[in-house]
């Protein structure tokens, strides 16, 4: 007697088959009191249905699950008188942590303080990053440069790409360079007053509007 309780787990098996029943019932009963005897005579003091459940189970007693089921009551009531008359269970011993037994195996203490303050430091920086880790939300936006989007009622969101940005940078300067005043000039051009590129005899080598055209392309307002 441990000074728990006074009643004894005998005590209540006797209650629990003096109700009777079927034999099946009652067989089972007492393999259950016999199991919580032989842990308790281990010196187990971890009665919890979660423990207990699995040994019966292991025996063929009853499946762990079924203790939480109301006809299981007899059992449960049988588990907690053994549970009472063990005791509590012992409390666990505190983790060691792998950091504290690497700070133990330092034997300079001029050195162990310093990778203690070290440690600390870690841990600490640790916890500010997981904090930022929980509280971050990232928005990620896939749409390519220079697209807008464009929405007709009824109908999902389109990411529409301007042509200016389908071109690449050497496109790009190719098309700048086309229509520039030097590069024409160079070559005996130039930009006629309708967009119209034409040679030193006034012959047009690029119809009306070609020049206005390439800067619409490029999205250049900037006029000639």
């Amino acid at each position: 007697m441990n000074g728990v309780t006074d009643i004894h787990p005998d005590a209540v098996l006797a209650s629990l088959l003096d109700k009777g029943g079927r034999s099946n019932r009652r067989a089972n009963l007492a393999k259950m009191h016999e199991l919580c005897r032989r842990q308790h005579a281990a010196g187990s003091r971890d009665f919890s249905l979660p423990a207990i459940g699995r040994l019966a189970e292991a025996e063929g007693i009853l499946k762990g699950r079924a203790l939480y089921n109301a006809p299981s009551a007899d059992y449960r009531a049988l588990i907690e008188a053994w549970t009472a008359y063990a005791g509590p269970a012992a409390p666990k011993p505190p983790k060691t942590l792998a950091s504290h037994e690497y700070l133990m195996r330092i034997e300079d203490p001029a050195i162990r303080s310093i990778m203690q303050a070290i440690i600390a430091e870690r841990d600490k920086l640790k916890a500010q990053l997981n904090v930022l880790k929980a509280n971050t939300q990232v928005t990620v936006d896939r749409r390519p440069l220079g697209a807008t989007v464009s929405a007709a009622p009824g109908a999902q969101p389109v990411a529409v790409l301007a042509l200016s940005a389908q071109l690449t940078p050497s496109e790009r300067e190719a098309l700048q360079k086309a229509v520039s005043a030097s590069y024409l000039e160079e070559r005996g051009l130039k930009e006629g007053s309708h967009g119209e590129i034409v040679n030193e005899r006034g012959r047009v080598v690029f119809e009306v509007g070609f020049a206005r055209a390439v800067r619409k392309v490029l999205g250049d307002a900037i006029p000639r």
